[in-house]
């Protein structure tokens, strides 16, 4: 069985982690929506 290729931690957080969408204006305004929604909404499936 071939496994997919494994993505380092790091290049993954340096993409899509929070430093990363506060560098940009569309990534800030995902955050605030996040916040908006609340964490109970966000984090639940």
């Amino acid at each position: 069985m071939h496994y997919p290729h494994k993505l380092s931690r790091i290049k993954k957080l340096r993409k899509v982690g929070f430093r990363a969408r506060m560098r940009t204006s569309k990534g800030r305004r995902i955050i605030n929506r996040r916040r908006r929604l609340g964490r109970r909404v966000v984090t639940t499936s």
